[in-house]
């Protein structure tokens, strides 16, 4: 073990670096620079109830300290992964009794239900207390609307990886006096693996300064970190990001982004299944007649992988992934449907044309059902002009076919047809 790091040894790269003001707050100039909100309140020394939306490692919990120590307010640090109301209850009127108004900070505030997020708001209101609830998921999702009313949100960002590399450098020449046994790649694959949180990406490098003195090189790395890093969680919104990513990409024709994403998905441990049916209802949406064989393509990738198993099932995912992005698109279907299903919300259950009822009974017989059918398999390229639709609406159009791909076909078939029924539509 290194000698400098041993001396060290009770206290950790990160906190020892842990910001000691607001100026060491990295990658968050928009709320810590000159014009940054941070600043200005800091400015002010009047600090309203606050909830700090970012993903991991960026200095959430370092500026709600930094708040309490400017107003000169105690600071008691809570998180809803292991308090209930009832001992919130207890930690809120306890504190109020010692300290008067105090900094009260609710790491990991989305995991609290409606009720628990409840709980705040008299104490917000009474102004016993400085909320500041910390959250890495979308509070538009995770938090009660009366709370945020009562609430300044403040967005924090990933770090961006030249900054991290920076930092590292920085770090890594205090700890050991020379940082150039670590080459400049190895700082950006931290940067890149820590996915913007500083403090994995600090405590990745305090494995390499405990445990290499000399030249370490990405064979070492690899050795040290086998897997990579991916922020995910199936219940986040980074895998609701990503799914939205992976159709918009497929949507917008990008074979390649589709198969990143479709990747990074699969990686980061979503279920393949899942993706697979996300391809199915893409291929009918998104791509319909103008290529049916989309949909096939999409169900057999689903079979397919079914079949396989894990170790190799990613392939037919791919290669459906990749037809999909690449072939015709048409929303015709899918508007379609839309129209007919809004014409239904509107117009309620209409009485369908006699001719296409069911006669299959005495009782059906005898109020004419089936009456004056023409059967189109008897006509000339199997068709016969007839209002289909309810009297009512038998001039609406749902479908509309496009011009792309084969769904072109269906078009002039369906033109040239309907063209000899001039009263039709």
């Amino acid at each position: 073990m290194n000698k400098t790091l041993f001396d060290k040894v009770n206290s950790s790269l990160i906190n020892r670096y842990r910001p000691k003001n607001i100026n060491d707050i990295v990658g968050q100039q928009h709320l810590t620079g000159a014009n940054g909100i941070i600043t200005k309140l800091i400015g002010k020394n009047n600090f309203p109830s606050m909830v700090f939306w970012g993903p991991p490692g960026t200095g959430k919990t370092s500026v709600a300290e930094m708040l309490s120590e400017q107003s000169g307010l105690s600071f008691v640090s809570v998180s809803a992964v292991t308090h209930g109301v009832k001992e919130l209850k207890k930690i809120v009127e306890e504190n109020y009794k010692v300290y008067g108004k105090f900094f009260l900070f609710v790491d990991e505030i989305h995991h609290f239900n409606k009720k628990q997020q409840d709980f705040f708001l008299p104490f917000i209101e009474t102004e016993k207390i400085i909320f500041i609830g910390a959250t890495t998921e979308n509070p538009s999702y995770y938090i009660i609307r009366a709370l945020m009313s009562r609430c300044y949100l403040l967005k924090f960002n990933s770090v961006s990886s030249n900054i991290i590399v920076e930092k590292l450098r920085e770090i890594t020449s205090e700890e050991k006096g020379d940082y150039n046994f670590i080459p400049d790649d190895i700082y950006e694959i931290i940067a890149e693996y820590s996915s913007g949180d500083f403090r994995r990406a600090i405590n990745m490098l305090e494995i390499i300064l405990l445990t290499f003195d000399d030249e370490f090189n990405r064979d070492e790395f690899n050795k040290v970190f086998p897997g990579m890093f991916l922020n995910y969680d199936k219940n986040s919104d980074e895998h609701y990001n990503l799914i939205s990513a992976f159709i918009k990409s497929m949507r917008g024709s990008d074979p390649d982004a589709a198969v990143y994403y479709l990747a990074r998905m699969l990686k980061s441990g979503e279920d393949p299944l899942f993706i697979a049916r996300r391809m199915i209802i893409f291929a009918s949406e998104d791509i319909g007649n103008a290529d049916p064989v989309a949909l096939m393509t999409a169900v057999a990738a689903k079979n397919a992988y079914e079949n396989v198993g894990d170790a190799e099932g990613w392939l037919p995912l791919a290669n459906a992934a990749i037809y999909l992005a690449s072939t015709d698109k048409s929303n015709s279907v899918y508007t379609a449907y839309k129209k007919a299903e809004q014409i239904i919300n509107e117009t309620g259950s209409l009485s369908l044309p006699k001719e296409i009822a069911f006669k299959g009974n005495s009782f059906a017989k005898s109020f004419g059902n089936g009456d004056n059918y023409k059967y189109p398999h008897d006509f000339k390229e199997h068709f016969v002009p007839f209002y289909y639709l309810p009297k009512e609406i038998n001039k609406e159009i749902f479908y509309e076919p496009s011009t792309e791909g084969r769904e072109k076909r269906l078009r002039d078939r369906l033109l040239r047809l309907w063209k000899s029924f001039k009263d039709y539509k």
